[in-house]
């Protein structure tokens, strides 16, 4: 099984989760820009779409963020990283998916287009802002996103929110973010990808 990424892009949350789950994974970089694979072979032969994440599995390839990180939990149901189908607990996790899919990935990922300037990335930050403030309220009195136990959906939403930090976003005015930030990364799994993918010494 293969996971192409690029070094904390949202490819870092199956990346964890992986890590998270025992799974073994093998890793490929891509570039963005060329859409190459560090072995040379052109990623939009492997993704049409051209973005990363892709999980080859051997003759089929997932993409989409929410769906790899599903599939891998699933592989590894004793991980306890995602409810059963079929659970309300299921329908939790999916909802917290899309939320930050929708509502914290898109937002924070325009950050990285370096045409957002001006009015643009004004009002993109106030969206930021507000979005942070929804995020920091749904963590109040939990440790991680579904309570007490860490999910695929802390994998993800530590890879997209930790993209406020490199942009200099300051997050001081949402401490429920900023502590949950801190004990995911502390993470033995989440600091060995973050390791492996040139993030961290």
């Amino acid at each position: 099984m293969k996971l192409y990424y690029s070094p904390g892009a949202c490819s870092l949350s199956p990346h964890i989760v992986a890590r998270e789950a025992g799974i073994d994974l093998e890793i490929e970089r891509v570039d963005l820009n060329s859409k190459r694979t560090h072995s040379q072979l052109s990623f939009l032969s492997i993704n049409p779409k051209g973005y990363i994440p892709a999980l080859d599995i051997g003759g089929e390839i997932i993409t989409e963020g929410p769906a790899i990180v599903q599939y891998l939990a699933d592989l590894k149901p004793e991980s306890g990283l995602a409810p059963a189908y079929g659970t309300m607990g299921r329908y939790r996790l999916q909802e917290a998916l899309n939320f930050i899919a929708t509502e914290l990935h898109k937002t924070l990922g325009g950050l990285f287009n370096p045409a957002m300037q001006g009015d643009w990335r004004t009002a993109t930050l106030g969206l930021i802002n507000r979005r942070l403030s929804v995020f920091d309220t749904m963590l109040e009195n939990k440790t991680y996103m579904m309570g007490d136990k860490f999910s695929i959906a802390d994998a993800y939403a530590f890879t997209v929110v930790n993209w406020a930090t490199m942009k200099n976003i300051d997050l001081s005015k949402f401490p429920n973010v900023t502590a949950y930030l801190e004990r995911v990364r502390a993470r033995p799994h989440v600091q060995a990808a973050m390791k492996a993918e040139g993030l961290i010494d």
